[in-house]
């Protein structure tokens, strides 16, 4: 029993067809008509600061995130909210360091931002097997989650439903990815951010003012209901089970707060932007946005456990992943309006829409980057026509696999897959990009030996985690491989990627270094200052 009626179940059937409609039209009208490689990758940069940055924030605030950090909070209070200001500071981060230099630096993809320096095939292969690996879990999660989601909040029961579910979704994702381009996917991820923040933030208001708008009455309230009483106020509760909660907590928020910065369908938001100032004002209003949503999802997480209970939110989703929406349904009480029925019904549109866009923004940065880093950089000159083709087809490419291993896995838990998409970020991408703008002496050697030698090392880590075995709630419950104490590969997996690009960049001697300080020495006022225009 989810606890929704039957006409807030119509109401957001009806609702979720319409948003299907509007927004695959939505896709066709402003997708790229010609064959302009500039507006099928960037839209021709013709979006303000303002929609730039709502963009941004709609691309970085994934399903995961609205799901898995509301259900980490609800369920565990304190580090909840440390999670959710992680996020907000992984794009301050972001703002601050990468954005200007990145916008500077790249044209289309991660592999061009990476490539300005060190030119040559192997390094933009290499980024673009990064992004996949980077990506693929994310979109994994969003397409099964979303599945058991929508049977959620329909009352449907059954897995062929579900499949179905996750079809119909994949196929939906697949077309706004080629059809809508950069410039598509981008309205979309507009339309998701307002409607995610205007139905959160009403929401928000209605359970502050539920509670005399009190936060202490509201914190205490969730701590009684909690069943952990004064530890919900405290660090630990989520990595109790660990043998170091401290250090595992630490690590976790490492990962998130430097990997999710890096995530390829985020940064290639940077190269939208038509200069260096537009890039800092998009920016601003990005984490203007996701200040506002950590806000919003803190009160309705805390709100769900104090008003319902965190029994009730683990009984329904041992992971909380579904505490946004009983958060949101409980705070109308037991009977409800049909205003109240409407506002609920565009809390669910607006998280149906958050699954839709955040899927189709991955599946774009993946099928760019195998068009333009590996396809077109084969060819010495490749039309334009031939390359916007390669990357519609490869939306296809990627997209089929998705939803296939998404139906396989939509009865496990997801959980290790969102870890494992944080920790490459932040293992592999963030030393590359972080060496590759700022180190002078960095050589394609070292690069190589980041990108391939970061991501190897959290594959090769991430099946010893308690995550993926070991626990009641872990991916395969039934077996035991745990040798790594940790929920995450950070502890281990960041310091080797910079560890790996050091090292590469030593094995490659005094000669190599001292070449590739004059080549980063030609363009270094175009990365960090933006003297010339990228080309």
């Amino acid at each position: 029993m989810t606890g929704f009626s039957d006409s807030a179940q119509a109401m957001s059937l009806v609702a979720f067809s319409a948003v299907a409609t509007i927004t695959l039209l939505l896709c066709v009208m402003t997708g790229p008509d010609g064959d302009d490689l500039d507006e099928f990758y960037t839209g021709y940069s013709s979006l303000s600061a303002m929609r730039n940055g709502l963009a941004i924030a709609g691309d970085y605030i994934s399903a995961a995130t609205v799901l898995g950090t509301g259900g980490v909070i609800a369920l565990c209070g304190y580090d909840g909210i440390v999670l959710a200001l992680s996020t907000a500071l992984s794009l301050m981060l972001l703002m601050f360091l990468l954005a200007e230099p990145l916008r500077n630096a790249g044209r289309f993809t991660m592999g061009d931002a990476l490539a300005r320096r060190m030119p040559g095939r192997a390094v933009r292969v290499a980024a673009c097997l990064v992004t996949l690996a980077a990506l693929l879990p994310l979109m994994l999660v969003q397409l099964a989650g979303a599945g058991q989601l929508l049977a959620f909040i329909l009352g449907f029961s059954g897995d062929s439903l579900q499949t179905g579910f996750i079809i119909g979704l994949g196929i939906l994702m697949i077309s706004y990815a080629a059809i809508g381009g950069m410039k598509g996917t981008a309205l979309i991820q507009i339309l998701k951010i307002v409607m995610l923040l205007g139905s959160g933030a009403v929401v928000a208001v209605l359970v502050m003012n539920r509670f005399d708008w009190n936060p202490a009455t509201l914190f205490d309230t969730a701590a009684r209901q909690s069943g952990v009483g004064s530890d919900f106020l405290q660090s630990g509760l989520e990595f109790a089970g660990g043998p170091y909660p401290r250090v595992d907590m630490i690590t976790s928020q490492l990962a998130v707060v430097i990997g999710g910065a890096c995530l390829p369908h985020v940064t290639m938001r940077m190269y939208t932007a038509s200069s260096a100032r537009q890039v800092r004002r998009s920016m601003s209003w990005a984490v203007s946005a996701v200040a506002v949503f950590v806000l919003v999802i803190t009160v309705v997480g805390v709100g769900a456990t104090a008003m319902i209970g965190r029994t009730v939110i683990a009984e329904a989703d041992p992971q909380g992943n579904t505490a946004y929406l009983l958060g949101s349904r409980a705070v109308f009480g037991p009977d409800v309006s049909t205003g109240e029925t409407f506002l609920f019904t565009t809390v669910t549109t607006a998280l149906f829409l958050t699954l839709l866009a955040s899927v189709a923004g991955m599946i774009l940065a993946c099928a760019n980057s195998l068009a333009h880093d590996v396809f077109a950089a084969r060819a010495r000159s490749m039309p334009p026509q031939r390359e916007i083709l390669l990357a519609r087809v490869s939306a296809l490419a990627v997209g089929v696999p998705t939803i296939f291993l998404a139906t396989l896995i939509q009865h496990r838990s997801l959980q290790p897959l969102v870890i494992l998409s944080f920790c490459v970020g932040a293992s592999a991408l963030a030393p590359a990009l972080v060496y590759t703008l700022f180190w002078r002496r960095y050589t394609r050697t070292g690069l190589l030996c980041t990108l391939i030698g970061g991501t190897l090392t959290v594959l090769a880590l991430m099946p010893g985690t308690n995550l993926v075995s070991g626990s009641p709630v872990s991916a395969f419950p039934e077996a035991d491989f745990n040798w790594l104490p940790f929920t995450t590969t950070g502890l281990v997996s960041i310091p080797a990627g910079f560890l790996f690009g050091w090292l590469g960049t030593v094995v490659s001697g005094r000669r190599k270094a001292e070449e590739q300080r004059k080549q980063y020495e030609v363009v270094e006022g175009w990365i960090l200052a933006g003297a010339v225009r990228r080309g």
